[in-house]
């Protein structure tokens, strides 16, 4: 947190004090009251830097990487192959199922559907048993997705490294804040992150939260953890359910469009781009109140 220091007692000022505890217990003596000097303060790196929020929250899949259509999907339908069903997610229909937030909800979505044609893996099956089954799905999906990240098939979209390594040399809490399973994204974070910066970015993920996006419980625990206001935070996401989550949250929020939102509405969103950029791109500046006004300009 951007917090001003202060300058500390000094020894001296101790020794003072303790003096004039003494002589006030002498029997007759009269009790001296030394005015304080002023505490000089000295502006924080984000206040030098000309920055007027504390943290910078980042959405995961869509937004530190296209993870959706080649990511996610492909390892959601590696998964049902293992399992022997003959459940296949496409393009355009995986496209649907992102407006629900989480992969076992989008999962208890689509054979919700399917049953009502008495069709999937549930339609012969208990409430328990769809419950464990998603479960096992959702565990074997997120293995064979870890494994595509580790072998460079999800690269980090233009951009995000170099603002988060700014961020980070102006002493930003960094945080991302996902729906998606929390190994996954540690494991984005801890293979695709500089070393030196990755140590100090916050995972906040999964079922941390009783809530999925659109609801506001992911974006509230990071301001909660992180010990900030929600108006000092700044949220990079690329949905319309990741935008809604942030401004419920009483945040700023930019959107950068992905491969599946590009139509998606952001009429809400403080700034919208198609990307951050790698050189020549979105600056911490650009996210003051005052640059996002012009981004939208």
């Amino acid at each position: 947190m951007c917090v001003p220091r202060q300058r500390t007692a000094s020894h001296s000022n101790k020794t003072t004090a303790a003096l004039f505890f003494r002589l006030s217990s002498r029997p007759g003596s009269q009790i001296v009251r030394s005015q304080p000097k002023a505490a000089s303060r000295r502006p924080s790196r984000c206040q030098a830097a000309g920055l007027d929020f504390d943290a910078l929250l980042f959405d995961c899949d869509g937004v530190l990487c296209d993870t959706e259509a080649e990511g996610h999907r492909v390892a959601f339908n590696q998964a049902f192959q293992q399992k022997g069903l003959e459940v296949t997610w496409p393009l355009h229909l995986y496209g649907e199922l992102l407006e629900t937030g989480g992969g076992k909800e989008r999962m208890t979505r689509h054979f919700t559907d399917l049953e009502k044609n008495g069709e999937g893996p549930f339609s012969s099956k208990g409430e328990g048993d769809r419950q464990a089954l998603v479960k096992e799905l959702h565990l074997l999906k997120t293995d064979i997705f870890m494994e595509m990240v580790e072998g460079g098939a999800m690269p980090l979209r233009p951009g995000i490294l170099r603002l988060v390594k700014e961020a980070n040399d102006v002493g930003l809490k960094i945080a991302v804040c996902s729906t998606s399973n929390e190994k996954a994204v540690s494991k984005i974070v801890e293979v695709l992150i500089l070393p030196s910066v990755k140590a100090n970015i916050q995972v906040f993920a999964g079922d941390v939260v009783p809530k999925k996006k659109p609801d506001p419980a992911i974006y509230n625990l990071a301001a909660k953890e992180l010990g900030l206001e929600p108006s000092r935070c700044v949220v990079v996401e690329d949905s319309f359910i990741g935008l809604k989550a942030a401004k419920a949250a009483g945040m700023r929020c930019i959107v950068t469009r992905s491969s599946y939102t590009k139509s998606e509405d952001f009429q809400a969103a403080d700034a919208v781009v198609d990307e951050l950029g790698a050189t020549e791109g979105i600056a911490l500046q650009d996210l003051t109140v005052s640059g996002l006004a012009k981004l939208r300009q």
